[in-house]
Parts: C-alpha cells; sequence; structure tokens
C-alpha cells in the first residue's frame, strides 16, 4: 500500500491533468459556467429551508437564522460527499480505454474526480463565507478545528469512494445501490436537522461518519464552540480507517482492473 502511495507521487502530474479535464469536461460549454458549482448546494439549501419551515409550523416555533446557517453549512460538504462518491464509482469504468492500454496508478483516476468535487466545494466555500459575513456571525478561536474536520472529509470520501470504484469494476450494480443509498442517504444524516434534535437517539446520528463530521463542524463555525470530543474523535478515527482501508483494497484487485473492465 505504501508503495501505491509512492506511486501516486511519482505519477502527480498525470493527477493534476486528469483534475483540470474533469474541471473542463463538467464547465466546457456550460452557460452559467463555475455557477453550476452552487446550483446543487442552492438547492439543496433551499429544500432545507423548506423542511425547516415546515417543522417550525408544526412547532409554533419561528424559523431562526441560527438554523439556516446551519443548514447552509452542513449542505456544503454533504454535495461534496455525494457528488465526489457519484464520479468516483464511474472512475474506472468510465474509463476503461486508460485502464486497458498504458500503466499508471489507476488510484489517480477516482482521486481526480474527487479533487474536482473538492474545487466545487471551494467554489462554494467562498459564497458561503460571504453569506457568514452578511449574517454577522462571527468567528471564534474553534474556526481553526474547520480545516481539521474538513481533512477527516477528504479521508473518509477517498477511502470509500476507492473502495467503491473498485466494487463497482467487479460488480456493475454497485452504482444502483450507491445512487439509492445517497438519494436517501440525507434523510440518515443530520444535514436538515441537529443530531440533538433526537434526543438520547442523537448518537445514531453521529455513528453515521458523515454525520459527526456534519456535527463537528456545525459546532466550531456556527455555534462557536469546541466540537465534541468524542464525536471528534469518532470522525477521525473512522476518516482515517476507511482511507486506509480503501487504499488496501484497491491496491490489492489493482492488477485484475485490466482483465475484469
Amino acid at each position: 500500500m505504501f508503495q501505491s502511495l509512492k506511486e501516486l507521487i511519482k505519477y502527480r502530474d498525470l493527477f493534476y491533468m486528469l483534475t483540470l479535464r474533469d474541471i473542463r469536461i463538467r464547465y466546457k460549454q456550460a452557460v452559467m459556467g463555475f455557477l453550476w458549482a452552487l446550483f446543487m448546494p442552492l438547492v439543496a439549501i433551499a429544500a432545507g429551508i423548506l423542511i425547516k419551515e415546515a417543522m417550525a409550523t408544526v412547532s409554533g416555533r419561528p424559523v431562526d437564522m441560527l438554523g439556516v446557517v446551519s443548514i447552509s453549512v452542513k449542505v456544503l460538504p454533504w454535495t461534496f460527499f455525494i457528488s465526489s462518491i457519484r464520479f468516483a464509482v464511474q472512475s474506472l469504468v468510465g474509463n476503461s480505454n486508460l485502464v486497458t492500454k498504458i500503466y499508471f496508478p489507476r488510484a489517480v483516476l477516482p482521486l481526480a474526480s474527487i479533487a474536482a468535487c473538492l474545487f466545487d466545494l471551494a467554489i462554494s466555500a467562498l459564497i458561503l463565507m460571504v453569506v457568514l459575513c452578511f449574517a454577522r456571525l462571527g468567528v471564534s478561536i474553534y474556526l481553526l478545528w474547520a480545516p481539521v474536520i474538513i481533512l477527516f472529509l477528504v479521508l473518509f470520501t477517498t477511502g470509500l469512494g476507492l473502495l467503491l470504484a473498485a466494487a463497482n469494476l467487479f460488480f456493475r450494480d454497485v452504482k444502483y445501490i450507491v445512487e439509492i443509498i445517497l438519494m436517501f442517504g440525507i434523510f440518515f444524516t443530520p444535514v436538515f436537522y441537529d443530531a440533538s434534535t433526537f434526543g438520547r437517539l442523537k448518537i445514531l446520528m453521529v455513528l453515521n461518519p458523515m454525520g459527526s463530521i456534519l456535527e463537528c463542524l456545525n459546532q466550531c463555525i456556527v455555534l462557536k464552540q469546541m466540537p465534541n470530543p468524542h464525536w471528534l474523535i469518532y470522525a477521525g478515527t473512522t476518516s482515517v480507517t476507511m482511507f486506509f482501508i480503501g487504499m488496501f483494497t484497491f491496491h490489492s484487485k489493482e492488477q485484475l482492473f485490466a482483465e475484469n473492465i
């Protein structure tokens, strides 16, 4: 596995080229250009606000600005996650001509797909910063935890993306299963609501690694407090574990890719 990491560093120029290719293909001849990077998060935020409004109507409590900002903060990493997984799952099968004809570390393909989605996340984050400034949310020392939590997000997404990309090459129905899970996954992840909404059952929400990551981000950015240490440790442990599981599985099956694609 460590040999695979060395190869990825050796082929970093190819990684940069494939990442730029994915970005260019995504926005080529698009009328809205880079605004498409904001479209999905904006739709998700609008849906979240609608759900918040419905819950407020039922409970008789008004929708507060903090709740809207919380949705905005958690929607961006969630859309990065689902976009990355969707593109990573198809990355090997969609580039079968490269996989079968020339040698290079095959992990470059799903990694380039994820890096292109990370570019989208960066654009969305810049817009979010403007929104947070207008909302006068303010900053705190706990904001320094945000880059660490984003790193956990990237590690978890990368590991899962590599694992599913390899699985989809051998079992083509994996992509359909992934689509179904991603479609309904938002209802089992605290994106439109806080885990605390479920009281003692909130542990079920944060057992989902994405749930713990999103809750920690919400705490350090929106609530301006130290992320829950237990959730933070859990998020970090599961993210690093998933990254190494994904890398190991992908590397161990890489020699079989060309003959099974």
